[in-house]
C-alpha cells in the first residue's frame, strides 16, 4: 500500500532525539517523529507527596499539554478554559504509569521527578513520542543525583509506538494523523527493553478486529519498539546506556 509519506507498512517515521534543549530541567529532549515534535523535560524536586514522606521512597508523575499552535486549527489553552479535558488527563496518566514501570522509586530517595511533555507540533503519535522521549529525559535527570555503588533508578529501557489497521485492513506502524483519522483500528503499545509489555491500548475505530489481527499489530509494534530502543541507546551513548538497569 502507499502511505501518505511514502513509507512502507512496517517503517517508522524518521526519528530524531536532541538532548539538553533546555537549561532549567535536569533532563530535557526534543523528540521528532516525522512531523510530530514533543519537548520532554524531567525536573527533580527534593520532596515527595505527603503519603510518601518518611518512607525513603520517591515518586514520578507526568504532565502533558498540546500547545495552541501545534495543530492546523488552533486549540485553546486549557488554562484559559479553567480545566484539563479528558484526553489530556488520560495521556499524562499513561506517560506516568509507563515511566514508573521502569523506575526504582526506592533508589530515587525522597525525591519527585516531574515529566513535562509539551507538544510543539502534532501529526499523530504524540503520546507514544512523549513516552519515548521522556525516557531519555528521565535517565539524564537521574544521572545528576546518582551516587555510584547504588542501584541506578532507571531499571530498563522503555519506548512506545502506535500501530493500526489501515482502512483496507493492512497492519501499519507508527501512524501519522491522516492515517490515524481513517484507521479501522488504532493501538498504542508501550514496552520495555527486555520485551515486556507495559501498556496496550487498542480500539476498533471502524470495525471490530480479530485475534490474528491483534497479534499481527503487536508483532509490528515490537519490531518498531526494538528500533526505537536501539536508537535510544545511541542517543545516550555507552556511558549512560550502561547505567540503565545497573545494580551495584
Amino acid at each position: 500500500m502507499r502511505r501518505p509519506d511514502g513509507r512502507g507498512a512496517t517503517e517508522l517515521r524518521p526519528v530524531r532525539i536532541t538532548k539538553y534543549v533546555q537549561q532549567g530541567p535536569q533532563g530535557s529532549v526534543l523528540i521528532e517523529m516525522g512531523r510530530t515534535k514533543v519537548l520532554c523535560a524531567a525536573t527533580v524536586e527534593d520532596h515527595v507527596p505527603p503519603f510518601l514522606r518518611g518512607t525513603g521512597t520517591g515518586w514520578l508523575h507526568a504532565e502533558y499539554s498540546l500547545l495552541p499552535s501545534a495543530t492546523s486549527t488552533r486549540t485553546p489553552r486549557e488554562a484559559a478554559r479553567g480545566k484539563q479535558n479528558g484526553r489530556t488527563q488520560e495521556i499524562q496518566r499513561l506517560i506516568g504509569r509507563s515511566l514508573r514501570a521502569i523506575t526504582d522509586t526506592t533508589s530515587l530517595g525522597e525525591r519527585s521527578v516531574i515529566l513535562d511533555c509539551d507538544v510543539i507540533q502534532a501529526d499523530g503519535g504524540t503520546r507514544t513520542a512523549s513516552v519515548t522521549g521522556s525516557f531519555i529525559s528521565l535517565v539524564l535527570a537521574c544521572e545528576t543525583f546518582y551516587k555510584p555503588g547504588r542501584p541506578f533508578p532507571v531499571k530498563d529501557f522503555l519506548a512506545a509506538v502506535s500501530v493500526g489497521l489501515s482502512d483496507t485492513g493492512e497492519p501499519i506502524l507508527d501512524l501519522c494523523y491522516e492515517e490515524d483519522s481513517h484507521a479501522a483500528v488504532d493501538m498504542n503499545v508501550v514496552m520495555t527493553g527486555t520485551g515486556h509489555f507495559v501498556e496496550v491500548q487498542g480500539t476498533g475505530e471502524g470495525r471490530p478486529f480479530t485475534h490474528s489481527e491483534h497479534a499481527a499489530m503487536l508483532s509490528l509494534a515490537e519490531s518498531g519498539i526494538d528500533k526505537l530502543i536501539a536508537y535510544q541507546k545511541d542517543v545516550l551513548g555507552n556511558f549512560l546506556g550502561w547505567r540503565v538497569g545497573r545494580v551495584e
